[in-house]
C-alpha cells in the first residue's frame, strides 16, 4: 500500500503549515471533529439550465465519499466547483476548512484530483513526470527526485519508471497520475471516475490505492458510475439526481430503503412457478402474484428464516428447485427505485 511518510518533500513548507516531513499537521481521526468538505445550499446555473439546485452534503475527515448519479445529474459541477474550477452561483462550500470562493489558493494546496484521463506528458518518463510535478509544487531538484523515487517504490513503478508513459497501460498510467497528486500530502482527493476504461485487475489496483488513502487520513471524494466500486469504497454516499442530493447513507442504509432481503425461487420447471406459488402461500405478497414468469422473488424481513420455510414448504410441495438463495438489494435496485433508471455508464 502506498505511504505518504517521506522526508523528501519538505521544501513545500513555505509558510504553509507543512512540516518538514511534507505533511500537514496531522489530521483528526476518521470521521472526528470538523468535517474535511462542507457543502450547503449551493446553486449553478449556465444560462437556463440549471445544472445545481440547491446541494448540500458533508464529507467527514478520512473517509470516502461516494458521489453517484446519472450522466447530466451535476456530478462533475460539484467537483469542478469544490475544486475552484468553476465558481458558484450561491451558496457555500469549504474544503478542509478553507472557502472555495474566498481562499481559493487554501483549496488548491489541499486538494489532489485526478479524473477518467491520466494529466501526464506522454513524452516523459513515470519518474521525469513525478519529478516534474513535484518541481511545480516547490520542492527542490534533489527532493523532487528523491520525493518521485519515493512514490515509484510505492506504487510499484520502479520498472517502468524509466519508460516514456505513452508506453504505459491504463492502469499504470493511471497510478503515475495520482502518484503525481501525492508529491506532496493533499488533505482531500478528488477521483471523477478514476477506473472507467480499466480492466478488472487496474480497476483493483485503484481501489487498493484508495483504501491506502484512507488508511492515511486522507479524505476521498469518488464519483463513479460503477455501482459496485461505490459499495465497496464508500463510507457515505449521496446520489445526485437533476441537480440536488436526493439520497444519502451507508451502502446498506441505502439497500434498506429498497425492502430490504428477499428470497429468490427458481422452480426447475417454469411451468410448476403456479405451483410453487401456491405452496409459498402467504410468503408472496397478493399484490405480487401475477408478475413472476420464471422467477419468484419474495420479501424476506427474517432473512434465513424466510429461506428455510419456503425451502420447507416447495419440498413438502414436491416443486424441485434450479436455484433458491437469499438475497440483498445492490446499488442498482437503489439507484432504479430513488431516480426511475438504473445506474452504471451509458
Amino acid at each position: 500500500m502506498p505511504s505518504l511518510d517521506s522526508a523528501e518533500s519538505h521544501a513545500a513548507a513555505g509558510g504553509s503549515g507543512v512540516s518538514d516531513t511534507g505533511h500537514e499537521p496531522p489530521s483528526e481521526a476518521a470521521g472526528s471533529g470538523a468535517p474535511a468538505v462542507v457543502v450547503e445550499d449551493v446553486r449553478k446555473s449556465f444560462g437556463e439550465v440549471e445544472a445545481l439546485r440547491g446541494i448540500s452534503f458533508r464529507a467527514a475527515r478520512g473517509t470516502v465519499l461516494g458521489i453517484l448519479g446519472p450522466n447530466g445529474a451535476g456530478k462533475t459541477t460539484t467537483v469542478k466547483i469544490l475544486s475552484t474550477l468553476l465558481r458558484a452561483d450561491s451558496g457555500t462550500a469549504s474544503i478542509a476548512g478553507h472557502d472555495v470562493r474566498t481562499d481559493a489558493a487554501g483549496v488548491r494546496r489541499s486538494i489532489m484530483m485526478t479524473g477518467q484521463y491520466a494529466a501526464l506528458d506522454e513524452n516523459l518518463s513515470g519518474r521525469e513526470n513525478l519529478e516534474l510535478f513535484g518541481r511545480l509544487m516547490g520542492l527542490s531538484k534533489q527532493d523532487a527526485r528523491r520525493r518521485g523515487e519515493r512514490l515509484l517504490e510505492e506504487f510499484d513503478l520502479v520498472a517502468a519508471g524509466k519508460r516514456a508513459v505513452r508506453e504505459y497501460s491504463g492502469g499504470m498510467r493511471r497510478r503515475v497520475d495520482i502518484a503525481c497528486g501525492l508529491v506532496v500530502r493533499p488533505e482531500v482527493v478528488f477521483l471523477d471516475e478514476p477506473t472507467t476504461g480499466l480492466d478488472p485487475r487496474s480497476r483493483q489496483g485503484v481501489w487498493d490505492l484508495v483504501n491506502a488513502l484512507k488508511d492515511q487520513g486522507i479524505t476521498v471524494l469518488l464519483t463513479t458510475q460503477y455501482l459496485e466500486e461505490a459499495d465497496v469504497l464508500s463510507d457515505n454516499i449521496i446520489v445526485i439526481d437533476q441537480g440536488t442530493v436526493i439520497a444519502e447513507g451507508t451502502a446498506d442504509e441505502l439497500k434498506a430503503k429498497t425492502g430490504g432481503s428477499y428470497c429468490e425461487v427458481v422452480p426447475l420447471d417454469p411451468g410448476e412457478v403456479p405451483a410453487a406459488i401456491t405452496a409459498l402461500g402467504d410468503l408472496v405478497p397478493t399484490s405480487l402474484r401475477a408478475k413472476f414468469e420464471n422467477t419468484i422473488s419474495i420479501p424476506a424481513p427474517e432473512g434465513p428464516s424466510t429461506l428455510t420455510e419456503a425451502v420447507r414448504r416447495l419440498d413438502a410441495a414436491g416443486v424441485a428447485l434450479a436455484d433458491i438463495a437469499l438475497r440483498r438489494p445492490s446499488l442498482d435496485d437503489v439507484f432504479l427505485s430513488i431516480t426511475g433508471h438504473s445506474g452504471g455508464p451509458r
